[in-house]
């Protein structure tokens, strides 16, 4: 059996050695160099090609953020950040990493867990990003951070028997989804007035502040969900389910819940769609984004079922095409889109939902 290779990279030499020492015990991971900096980063990644990089985000010369981007838009590679979550300003960086194609997040050790718990999920980790097949990521396409692209020309809504027009939109993204979702976000209209629901798989503790990283990258404000608001009352806003809390809607209000996990997740986009299926029926529109394991499928299954408009990403532009094959598989998609066309998809509903209120 083929050995995962792996590239360590991080400036802490002490930290550096236990992270290349638990890889290096587990006889199924090689690591093939290692590095202490971003730009040393990049060269190995160029000449030993490794399967995996661990990255720190807080590197000497180059940044951790700096070299990621470079290396996804150059030589990509599937990229584990091994991180502090601690440090507000690494874990916006981290955030950023994530958009600029990097697969997981793992937050470093901090002692205070069991004996070898820690050391076990790295392994497994890395293993698992191991697997995820790396394309030359969209801000390599994009450019510099900020800039899209808008689809040139949008989905029409079609007008089908007992088809209502938009209420209310969802999104449920997991590996590659902050990335996604920036690129939906920024592509759609600024007066897109519905409300748009979303629920990203992120790890803890790293999910605490991604609402408010996310709401100074676009031009929507976008909250984490408060139990009991009116669903009319986040028109034109994203609004996040709250790491560890599933988010539903019933009665026209917003609702946490801390119901089991659906499919070791909480917040499940299952969870969320399967309510608003529910709740709205054929006035639902939902969309499935890049992510691994089957989170989504049924609900998405649930909200075409009761008449609603459902999408999911295409294969060529998901990170990991789990979650929107599986809907595909389950006959839940009406759209399969590429990334650069779901924005304007969106928008699509939105104005015909204006045009019938008009």
């Amino acid at each position: 059996m083929t050995r995962v290779r792996v590239l360590v990279v991080e400036d802490s030499v002490t930290v550096r050695r236990h992270l290349c020492a638990v890889l290096g015990s587990d006889p199924d991971i090689e690591v093939v160099a290692e590095a202490g900096d971003g730009k040393q980063a990049i060269h190995l990644c160029q000449t030993v090609r490794p399967d995996v990089v661990t990255m720190d985000m807080m590197l000497p010369v180059m940044s951790g953020l700096g070299a990621t981007e470079y290396i996804m838009a150059h030589c990509p590679t599937p990229i584990l950040i091994v991180s502090a979550s601690m440090n507000r300003g690494e874990v916006f960086k981290t955030y950023e990493a994530l958009a600029a194609g990097a697969i997981e997040v793992l937050e470093k050790a901090n002692g205070e867990e069991p004996a070898g718990e820690w050391e076990r999920r790295l392994a497994a980790t890395v293993k698992l990003v191991s697997r995820v097949r790396t394309v030359t990521h969209v801000r390599a396409r994009l450019g510099a951070l900020g800039q899209s692209h808008r689809a040139s020309k949008p989905w029409p809504v079609m007008h089908s028997p007992g088809r209502r027009q938009g209420q209310v939109v969802a999104i449920g993204a997991s590996t590659g989804g902050p990335g996604a979702i920036l690129e939906i976000l920024r592509a759609l209209p600024r007066d897109f007035a519905l409300p748009l629901l979303l629920v990203l798989h992120i790890n803890e503790p790293f999910a605490a502040a991604f609402a408010e990283w996310l709401d100074g990258q676009t031009a929507f404000r976008v909250f984490y969900a408060v139990d009991g608001q009116l669903v009319s009352a986040t028109c034109g806003r994203v609004t996040m389910a709250p790491p560890d809390s599933h988010l539903v809607v019933r009665s026209g209000r917003l609702r946490l819940t801390r119901e089991p996990e659906r499919h070791s997740c909480r917040p499940s986009v299952d969870v969320l769609f399967e309510s608003l299926a529910t709740e709205y029926g054929s006035s639902a529109t939902a969309c499935l984004l890049t992510g691994m394991g089957r989170d989504g499928a049924a609900g998405l299954l649930d909200i075409r079922r009761a008449g609603g408009l459902t999408i999911a990403q295409d294969e060529t532009t998901s990170v990991v095409y789990g979650m929107p094959r599986e809907a595909v598989l389950l006959g839940a998609v009406e759209r399969v889109l590429p990334l650069g066309e779901i924005a304007s998809s969106l928008a699509a509903v939105a104005d015909s939902a204006r045009s019938d209120e008009g």
